[in-house]
């Protein structure tokens, strides 16, 4: 609890009187019920030295000019600035642990390394199947373009180039996937499939040059060798052949009744073959879910291209393929989320085996070294090291309730130290805490001192902070047991013949304006002159329930014990600084 060595005038020094009293009270209650003959016994011992103060003469003061300081003190335990225990989330066997006791590291300085090689593979798995996933994100999101492209003008398009030979959907049909919708034939371009020696076969390279002859005619036309079969067969005879496919544009007589044979270079065919259409085909549906057939935009003979609209579907069949689409790509794209998550999770897991210092500081306690095996238990994490932030040092201060208002972060604060008898250190406030504690009827409430220049303390010394409230300069200044009534004080004046109250004949009462108060003084704004005497009440001392009970009814340490007053215990003066 703190110890008040000045207070402010005005409504604080007013409040801890009353709240004085309501403590004195209950606590004078239990005193009188424990302790009933004593009450007896500290009442005739007041009234005897009242009698005695009267007679053997009064003690005055004289106002002068002094220096007074309010100022509130408190004893503390120095801390350091940080406090970091090294502790492993992981278990595993310590592979390196380069430091030492007392060496000071610096924040994210490597400081142990447990073996780790459990969770490489974990992590590169991770790391595959998030490439997985993106890959397959990358191909639904082609696929629903693709979609986008294809039927966001609800359209149906053409896979392949071709004349209609058959139409299979009408309007009003249900088209899914593998639906077939028509035959395509296209023979401008044929196709011509001839076995060649297989020896002379393999020399044959695609893109080679070609002369048909026509079997029937005898009309030549140039081709291009397209593909040469692997495979060998055998002829008639016992003749090994591989096919060679040959292309020629159909200059408009061609059919697949048409035979030819071919030379290719020094290499003629072993025997004559016939012509094929290049696209004789059946085209299917490629869909995700099946539409309704709006409209044909196309009839039997008709040519058409690869992309060319095929028919019109309905809006709600074109919404409803589209959307399978764009569930495909959310669900891809979920999957990706999923991977990404699962390998940073995986990736924190494996940083957890490098344990780097949280902090700048010195090394305190180092319990882990190289080859130790770290286990967790039930009980939480074995502390591996202990840091200390050094750079500065702290404690706390226990500040009264009716005190707290008048401290603020960024005060300074004088320190000394049981261990560095003579010396002063400066601290600054850094912390007003709102979460007080109570004991015995008062309230605190810890204000931090934080001290950046510590000189030789250490943790762990005892230390006394006092924070400057105010100060007075050179200012008129009384007694405080002085004041009387908050703001009244009696003056030496001999024409005054009748006692009033306590206060013996001799003494006039006036009206002050006070200022600043210490624990003794207490500054006089107006109200009196330099050098009058004034009178001392002698019964605000330490006296009465004080000498029964050993450190008084209340206030705490330090504190002051039964509330000042005057001739009806007026307690502590008002005013104020002005």
């Amino acid at each position: 609890m703190a110890e008040k060595t000045g207070k402010k005038a005005v409504s604080r020094a007013e409040r801890r009187r009353r709240g004085k009293q309501k403590k004195l009270l209950a606590a004078g209650l239990v005193v009188l019920l424990v302790l009933g003959g004593s009450i007896f016994a500290y009442d005739k011992t007041r009234r005897a030295k009242e009698t005695a103060a009267q007679t053997e003469g009064s003690r005055t003061a004289v106002a002068e000019r002094r220096d007074i300081v309010s100022q509130l003190s408190s004893s503390g335990t120095l801390s350091p600035k940080d406090t970091y225990e090294i502790t492993s989330l992981v278990e595993g066997e310590v592979v390196a642990a380069d430091f030492e006791e007392g060496d000071q590291v610096e924040k994210g300085q490597v400081l142990y390394q447990i073996d780790a090689t459990s969770m490489e593979s974990e992590v590169l798995a991770a790391s595959n199947s998030l490439i997985r996933a993106q890959e397959s994100y990358a191909d639904a999101l082609k696929d629903q373009e693709e979609a986008l492209s294809d039927y966001g003008g609800s359209t149906y398009k053409a896979t392949k180039s071709g004349y209609i030979k058959k139409l299979y959907i009408d309007v009003g049909d249900k088209v899914g996937g593998n639906s077939q919708i028509c035959d395509i034939y296209d023979d401008q371009t044929m196709e011509i499939r001839l076995p060649f020696l297989s020896g002379e076969a393999a020399a044959i390279l695609p893109g080679s040059g070609a002369i048909l002859t026509l079997t029937d005619t005898g009309e030549q036309l140039p081709g291009a060798v397209i593909s040469v079969s692997a495979m060998e067969e055998v002829l008639a005879g016992g003749t090994l052949v591989r096919d060679v496919t040959i292309q020629v544009a159909n200059p408009g007589g061609l059919t697949t009744d048409t035979a030819a044979t071919a030379a290719i270079g020094d290499f003629l065919c072993a025997q004559e073959g016939y012509f094929e259409a290049k696209v004789d085909t059946v085209m299917s549906a490629d869909l995700e879910s099946s539409v309704e057939v709006e409209a044909l935009l196309v009839s039997v003979g008709s040519y058409i291209a690869k992309g060319t609209p095929i028919f019109l579907m309905t809006a709600r069949s074109s919404e409803k393929i589209i959307k399978s689409y764009q569930d495909a790509l959310d669900k891809a794209q979920e999957s990706v989320e999923n991977a990404q998550n699962k390998l940073d999770s995986t990736q924190d897991s494996y940083e957890d085996y490098t344990i780097a210092a949280p902090i700048s500081g010195q090394v305190i306690t180092k319990t882990s070294k190289l080859g130790d095996n770290i286990s967790r238990s039930n009980n939480g994490s074995t502390t591996m090291a202990v840091i200390y932030d050094l750079s500065a040092l702290t404690f706390e201060m226990s500040i009264d309730e009716l005190d707290i208002q008048n401290v603020e972060v960024g005060q300074k604060v004088v320190v000394t130290a049981d261990a560095f008898e003579g010396q002063t250190f400066n601290g600054t406030v850094t912390n007003v805490s709102l979460q007080s504690t109570a004991a015995n009827g008062v309230t605190v409430y810890p204000v931090t001192v934080t001290m950046d220049e510590v000189g030789s303390l250490l943790p762990g010394m005892n230390v006394d902070g006092t924070i400057i409230l105010d100060e007075a300069k050179d200012t008129l200044s009384i007694p405080i047991d002085s004041l009387m009534r908050g703001d009244r004080v009696y003056i030496k004046d001999d024409t005054v013949k009748e006692q009033e109250g306590p206060v013996p004949a001799g003494f006039r009462a006036v009206e002050v304006v006070t200022g600043l108060i210490s624990d003794d003084y207490v500054e006089i704004i107006s109200g009196l002159e330099e050098g009058q005497e004034v009178y001392v009440d002698a019964s605000s001392q330490s006296t009465g329930f004080e000498m029964m009970m050993p450190g008084g009814m209340g206030g705490g340490p330090g504190g002051g014990g039964m509330p000042r007053g005057g001739p009806s215990g007026g307690g502590m003066p008002g005013g104020g600084r002005r």
